[in-house]
């Protein structure tokens, strides 16, 4: 598994030209930094191991 951080600051400038969002940059650095804690909230989830004959979701059956 990668320890390698996204660049959240090239994604933020992506998806703000993307959805053209006008954003100042006290609020962008909140994103930021926001998206850190996010991920690495994330991080103990993502690296438990899953068998590989465990269905990552569930199948609805009515």
């Amino acid at each position: 598994m990668s320890n390698a951080q996204p660049d959240w600051a090239t994604y933020l400038a992506q998806m703000t030209q993307i959805l053209d969002l006008e954003m100042d940059d006290t609020r962008r650095a909140e994103l930021e930094m926001q998206f850190s804690r996010i991920a690495a909230m994330a991080e103990p989830l993502m690296a438990f191991p899953l068998d590989d004959r465990l269905e990552i979701a569930g199948v609805y059956r009515a």
